[in-house]
Protein backbone atom coordinates (compact mmCIF):
# COMPACT_ATOMS: atom_id res chain seq x y z
CA UNK A 1 0.00 0.00 0.00
CA UNK A 2 1.82 3.36 -0.96
CA UNK A 3 0.33 6.59 -0.07
CA UNK A 4 1.98 10.08 -0.30
CA UNK A 5 2.71 11.61 2.75
CA UNK A 6 2.22 14.64 4.57
CA UNK A 7 4.77 15.67 7.74
CA UNK A 8 4.00 18.46 10.00
CA UNK A 9 7.82 19.15 11.23
CA UNK A 10 11.47 19.58 10.52
CA UNK A 11 14.19 21.82 10.75
CA UNK A 12 15.47 22.55 7.53
CA UNK A 13 15.71 25.87 7.54
CA UNK A 14 17.44 26.52 10.86
CA UNK A 15 20.04 23.92 9.52
CA UNK A 16 20.29 26.18 6.33
CA UNK A 17 20.47 29.60 8.04
CA UNK A 18 22.90 28.37 10.67
CA UNK A 19 25.37 25.91 8.85
CA UNK A 20 28.18 27.17 6.71
CA UNK A 21 27.47 25.11 3.69
CA UNK A 22 24.32 23.59 4.13
CA UNK A 23 22.79 22.06 1.47
CA UNK A 24 19.24 21.24 1.36
CA UNK A 25 20.21 18.35 -0.98
CA UNK A 26 22.82 16.89 1.86
CA UNK A 27 21.26 13.27 2.11
CA UNK A 28 24.24 12.87 4.68
CA UNK A 29 23.82 15.97 7.06
CA UNK A 30 19.86 15.71 7.56
CA UNK A 31 17.61 13.42 7.59
CA UNK A 32 14.42 15.55 5.66
CA UNK A 33 17.04 16.95 3.04
CA UNK A 34 14.88 16.65 -0.66
CA UNK A 35 16.17 14.12 -1.98
CA UNK A 36 15.42 11.80 1.10
CA UNK A 37 11.56 13.08 1.07
CA UNK A 38 11.29 12.84 -2.35
CA UNK A 39 12.00 8.82 -1.98
CA UNK A 40 9.77 8.82 0.42
CA UNK A 41 6.77 10.12 -1.15
CA UNK A 42 6.09 13.28 0.78
CA UNK A 43 4.10 15.62 -0.95
CA UNK A 44 3.72 18.10 1.68
CA UNK A 45 6.23 19.28 4.18
CA UNK A 46 6.03 21.85 6.57
CA UNK A 47 9.76 23.90 7.31
CA UNK A 48 9.76 25.34 10.27
CA UNK A 49 11.27 28.63 11.16
CA UNK A 50 13.27 27.93 14.29
CA UNK A 51 15.01 29.85 16.67
CA UNK A 52 15.87 30.17 20.16
CA UNK A 53 15.26 32.71 22.97
CA UNK A 54 18.13 35.19 22.39
CA UNK A 55 17.68 39.01 21.16
CA UNK A 56 19.47 37.82 17.44
CA UNK A 57 16.54 35.72 16.80
CA UNK A 58 14.37 38.32 15.29
CA UNK A 59 16.99 38.24 12.85
CA UNK A 60 17.46 34.63 12.75
CA UNK A 61 14.06 34.46 11.67
CA UNK A 62 13.59 36.61 9.07
CA UNK A 63 16.54 35.23 7.76
CA UNK A 64 14.99 31.69 7.51
CA UNK A 65 11.74 33.26 5.87
CA UNK A 66 14.15 34.63 2.87
CA UNK A 67 15.56 31.60 2.18
CA UNK A 68 12.02 30.09 2.41
CA UNK A 69 11.36 32.40 -0.53
CA UNK A 70 14.53 31.25 -2.29
CA UNK A 71 14.45 27.51 -1.54
CA UNK A 72 11.16 27.79 -4.24
CA UNK A 73 12.98 30.43 -6.66
CA UNK A 74 15.90 28.58 -7.13
CA UNK A 75 14.74 24.37 -6.82
CA UNK A 76 11.26 24.58 -8.82
CA UNK A 77 12.01 21.84 -10.54
CA UNK A 78 11.62 19.89 -6.96
CA UNK A 79 9.94 21.81 -5.06
CA UNK A 80 6.77 23.77 -4.77
CA UNK A 81 4.49 26.50 -2.56
CA UNK A 82 1.72 25.35 -0.80
CA UNK A 83 -1.32 27.56 -1.62
CA UNK A 84 -5.20 26.71 -2.03
CA UNK A 85 -4.63 25.73 -5.33
CA UNK A 86 -1.92 23.05 -4.34
CA UNK A 87 -4.11 21.23 -1.72
CA UNK A 88 -7.45 21.40 -4.43
CA UNK A 89 -5.76 20.06 -7.27
CA UNK A 90 -3.70 17.53 -5.00
CA UNK A 91 -3.94 14.47 -6.89
CA UNK A 92 -2.05 15.88 -10.49
CA UNK A 93 1.17 17.64 -7.74
CA UNK A 94 4.26 16.15 -8.39
CA UNK A 95 6.53 17.98 -6.77
CA UNK A 96 7.27 18.62 -2.98
CA UNK A 97 4.66 21.20 -1.66
CA UNK A 98 6.36 23.22 1.20
CA UNK A 99 4.84 25.30 3.57
CA UNK A 100 6.09 27.43 6.25
CA UNK A 101 5.60 27.57 9.94
CA UNK A 102 7.07 29.39 12.99
CA UNK A 103 8.48 27.20 15.95
CA UNK A 104 9.04 29.23 18.91
CA UNK A 105 7.39 33.08 18.79
CA UNK A 106 10.61 34.77 19.71
CA UNK A 107 11.26 34.70 16.26
CA UNK A 108 8.59 37.21 16.16
CA UNK A 109 9.34 39.04 19.00
CA UNK A 110 12.39 39.00 21.31
CA UNK A 111 12.11 40.42 24.54
CA UNK A 112 12.94 43.38 24.57
CA UNK A 113 10.72 44.26 21.29
CA UNK A 114 8.24 46.96 21.08
CA UNK A 115 5.08 45.94 19.35
CA UNK A 116 5.44 47.79 16.39
CA UNK A 117 8.80 46.04 15.31
CA UNK A 118 6.53 43.19 16.38
CA UNK A 119 3.71 43.39 14.11
CA UNK A 120 6.38 44.50 11.20
CA UNK A 121 8.47 41.01 11.86
CA UNK A 122 5.15 38.95 11.90
CA UNK A 123 4.04 40.64 8.39
CA UNK A 124 7.43 40.56 7.40
CA UNK A 125 7.53 36.88 7.34
CA UNK A 126 4.06 36.44 6.19
CA UNK A 127 4.98 38.20 3.07
CA UNK A 128 7.72 36.03 2.15
CA UNK A 129 6.60 32.29 3.02
CA UNK A 130 2.59 33.55 1.74
CA UNK A 131 1.08 31.59 4.10
CA UNK A 132 1.99 29.84 7.83
CA UNK A 133 1.27 26.44 8.50
CA UNK A 134 1.07 27.32 12.32
CA UNK A 135 2.77 29.18 15.27
CA UNK A 136 3.87 27.77 18.35
CA UNK A 137 4.44 30.82 20.88
CA UNK A 138 7.56 29.14 23.10
CA UNK A 139 10.32 26.41 22.19
CA UNK A 140 11.29 24.49 25.49
CA UNK A 141 12.01 27.66 27.71
CA UNK A 142 9.99 30.73 28.77
CA UNK A 143 9.65 33.53 26.73
CA UNK A 144 7.84 37.01 26.63
CA UNK A 145 4.55 34.90 25.02
CA UNK A 146 4.36 32.29 27.83
CA UNK A 147 6.26 29.04 29.50
CA UNK A 148 7.42 25.84 27.44
CA UNK A 149 7.39 22.74 28.01
CA UNK A 150 10.17 22.75 30.13
CA UNK A 151 8.79 25.13 32.71
CA UNK A 152 6.35 25.24 35.15
CA UNK A 153 3.99 27.16 36.56
CA UNK A 154 4.60 29.66 33.51
CA UNK A 155 1.24 29.82 31.45
CA UNK A 156 -0.26 32.43 29.08
CA UNK A 157 1.45 36.23 29.76
CA UNK A 158 -0.05 39.75 28.26
CA UNK A 159 1.84 39.31 25.16
CA UNK A 160 1.23 36.10 24.77
CA UNK A 161 -2.57 37.02 24.11
CA UNK A 162 -1.79 39.79 22.38
CA UNK A 163 -0.01 38.08 19.58
CA UNK A 164 -3.34 35.40 19.74
CA UNK A 165 -5.66 38.09 18.77
CA UNK A 166 -3.30 39.34 15.90
CA UNK A 167 -3.23 36.25 14.95
CA UNK A 168 -7.04 36.10 15.13
CA UNK A 169 -9.05 35.39 11.64
CA UNK A 170 -5.59 34.84 9.08
CA UNK A 171 -5.97 31.43 9.54
CA UNK A 172 -3.12 30.49 10.99
CA UNK A 173 -3.39 27.49 14.07
CA UNK A 174 -1.86 27.94 17.13
CA UNK A 175 0.57 24.80 17.95
CA UNK A 176 0.36 23.25 21.60
CA UNK A 177 3.45 21.18 20.94
CA UNK A 178 5.86 23.26 22.85
CA UNK A 179 3.73 24.58 25.43
CA UNK A 180 3.90 24.31 29.26
CA UNK A 181 0.50 22.29 30.54
CA UNK A 182 -0.36 25.79 31.99
CA UNK A 183 0.19 27.64 28.60
CA UNK A 184 -1.85 25.00 26.64
CA UNK A 185 -4.83 25.51 28.92
CA UNK A 186 -4.05 29.71 28.90
CA UNK A 187 -4.17 29.49 25.13
CA UNK A 188 -7.53 27.61 24.85
CA UNK A 189 -9.21 29.45 27.55
CA UNK A 190 -8.06 33.06 25.23
CA UNK A 191 -9.59 31.80 22.34
CA UNK A 192 -12.85 30.81 24.01
CA UNK A 193 -13.37 33.63 25.98
CA UNK A 194 -12.58 36.11 23.01
CA UNK A 195 -14.17 33.99 20.82
CA UNK A 196 -11.15 34.00 18.57
CA UNK A 197 -10.98 32.49 14.99
CA UNK A 198 -7.69 30.10 15.88
CA UNK A 199 -7.67 26.64 15.17
CA UNK A 200 -5.62 24.11 17.34
CA UNK A 201 -2.75 21.92 16.78
CA UNK A 202 -0.10 19.88 17.50
CA UNK A 203 2.30 19.65 14.76
CA UNK A 204 4.92 17.11 16.49
CA UNK A 205 3.88 15.97 19.64
CA UNK A 206 3.05 12.41 20.93
CA UNK A 207 1.47 10.89 24.21
CA UNK A 208 2.42 11.30 27.58
CA UNK A 209 -0.13 8.08 28.36
CA UNK A 210 2.53 6.00 26.81
CA UNK A 211 5.31 7.55 27.38
CA UNK A 212 6.01 10.22 30.31
CA UNK A 213 7.77 12.90 28.86
CA UNK A 214 6.70 16.79 29.51
CA UNK A 215 6.93 17.11 25.70
CA UNK A 216 3.88 14.95 25.21
CA UNK A 217 0.41 15.81 25.35
CA UNK A 218 -1.61 15.02 28.03
CA UNK A 219 -5.08 12.97 27.00
CA UNK A 220 -6.79 15.84 27.92
CA UNK A 221 -5.14 18.30 25.64
CA UNK A 222 -4.82 15.58 22.97
CA UNK A 223 -8.68 15.05 22.89
CA UNK A 224 -9.44 18.71 23.17
CA UNK A 225 -7.65 19.23 19.64
CA UNK A 226 -9.44 16.15 18.28
CA UNK A 227 -12.86 18.00 19.61
CA UNK A 228 -11.78 21.33 18.06
CA UNK A 229 -10.97 19.70 14.40
CA UNK A 230 -7.07 20.03 15.00
CA UNK A 231 -4.56 17.65 13.99
CA UNK A 232 -1.59 16.15 16.00
CA UNK A 233 1.14 14.95 14.05
CA UNK A 234 3.54 12.40 15.90
CA UNK A 235 7.37 13.00 16.42
CA UNK A 236 9.72 10.56 15.48
CA UNK A 237 12.27 11.41 18.58
CA UNK A 238 13.40 8.50 20.44
CA UNK A 239 13.36 10.67 23.52
CA UNK A 240 9.30 10.79 23.47
CA UNK A 241 8.57 7.74 22.32
CA UNK A 242 10.81 5.73 24.68
CA UNK A 243 14.54 5.62 24.43
CA UNK A 244 14.62 2.24 24.18
CA UNK A 245 11.60 0.07 22.55
CA UNK A 246 11.13 1.30 18.49
CA UNK A 247 7.44 -0.42 18.90
CA UNK A 248 6.46 2.23 20.91
CA UNK A 249 5.85 4.41 18.17
CA UNK A 250 3.17 2.19 16.66
CA UNK A 251 1.81 2.30 20.67
CA UNK A 252 1.51 6.01 20.22
CA UNK A 253 -0.21 6.41 16.72
CA UNK A 254 -2.12 3.61 17.76
CA UNK A 255 -3.08 5.74 21.39
CA UNK A 256 -4.52 8.58 18.95
CA UNK A 257 -7.01 6.29 17.12
CA UNK A 258 -8.21 4.94 20.42
CA UNK A 259 -8.77 8.95 21.78
CA UNK A 260 -10.82 9.45 18.74
CA UNK A 261 -8.45 11.00 16.20
CA UNK A 262 -9.01 8.84 13.10
CA UNK A 263 -9.28 12.06 11.53
CA UNK A 264 -6.46 13.97 13.76
CA UNK A 265 -3.67 11.76 13.79
CA UNK A 266 -0.78 13.00 11.23
CA UNK A 267 3.17 12.61 10.99
CA UNK A 268 5.33 15.34 12.39
CA UNK A 269 8.61 13.57 11.91
CA UNK A 270 10.83 16.67 13.70
CA UNK A 271 14.15 16.07 11.48
CA UNK A 272 16.95 18.42 12.22
CA UNK A 273 20.37 18.69 12.08
CA UNK A 274 21.91 16.65 14.77
CA UNK A 275 25.88 17.12 13.94
CA UNK A 276 26.20 19.89 16.41
CA UNK A 277 24.34 18.71 19.12
CA UNK A 278 25.74 18.77 22.45
CA UNK A 279 24.06 15.76 24.24
CA UNK A 280 25.28 12.48 23.30
CA UNK A 281 23.35 10.40 25.34
CA UNK A 282 20.45 10.86 22.64
CA UNK A 283 22.50 9.50 19.82
CA UNK A 284 20.99 7.98 17.66
CA UNK A 285 18.37 10.01 17.50
CA UNK A 286 15.74 8.56 15.86
CA UNK A 287 15.13 4.07 15.05
CA UNK A 288 16.03 2.78 12.46
CA UNK A 289 12.96 2.33 11.05
CA UNK A 290 11.65 6.11 10.57
CA UNK A 291 16.01 7.13 11.04
CA UNK A 292 15.07 9.78 7.59
CA UNK A 293 12.40 10.57 5.50
CA UNK A 294 13.00 8.17 2.89
CA UNK A 295 11.37 5.55 5.57
CA UNK A 296 8.15 6.30 4.91
CA UNK A 297 7.03 3.95 2.63
CA UNK A 298 8.47 0.79 4.67
CA UNK A 299 6.66 2.35 7.87
CA UNK A 300 3.38 2.25 5.98
CA UNK A 301 3.79 -1.02 5.13
CA UNK A 302 4.77 -1.82 8.71
CA UNK A 303 1.25 -0.51 10.04
CA UNK A 304 -0.59 -2.53 7.68
CA UNK A 305 -1.67 -4.66 9.82
CA UNK A 306 -2.33 -2.59 12.59
CA UNK A 307 -4.95 -0.01 10.65
CA UNK A 308 -7.16 0.05 8.26
CA UNK A 309 -6.40 1.17 4.58
CA UNK A 310 -9.00 4.25 5.05
CA UNK A 311 -6.98 4.98 8.61
CA UNK A 312 -3.62 4.16 7.25
CA UNK A 313 -4.61 6.84 4.57
CA UNK A 314 -5.69 8.88 7.19
CA UNK A 315 -2.49 9.34 8.83
CA UNK A 316 -0.06 9.41 5.82
CA UNK A 317 -1.77 12.57 4.75
CA UNK A 318 -5.85 12.92 4.57
CA UNK A 319 -6.01 14.22 8.06
CA UNK A 320 -3.32 16.60 7.13
CA UNK A 321 -4.69 17.33 3.51
CA UNK A 322 -8.30 18.12 4.89
CA UNK A 323 -7.46 20.17 8.14
CA UNK A 324 -5.72 22.46 5.55
CA UNK A 325 -8.40 22.72 3.01
CA UNK A 326 -11.18 23.56 5.68
CA UNK A 327 -8.87 26.55 7.37
CA UNK A 328 -7.70 27.95 4.01
CA UNK A 329 -11.34 28.06 2.19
Amino acid sequence: MKFPIIDMHCDLLSYLAKIPGADPFAKDDIACAVPWLISGGVRMQILAIYTDVKPQSMELAARQAVIFEELHQKYTIDLAFIDSDFLQNWDRQNRVGIMASVENAAGIGNEHSDWEAIYRQFDFILEKVKSLAYISLTHHTENRFGGGNYTKGIGLKDDGKKLLDYMAGKSIPIDLSHTSDLLAEGILNHIDSNKLDIPVIASHSNFREIWKHPRNLTDEFAKEIIHRGGIIGVNFLRAFLDPEVPEKLFEHILHGFDLGGEKAICFGADYFYTKDFGDPSRIPFYFPLVENAGKYPSLIESMEDKLSPVDLEGLAYRNSLEFYRKIQT
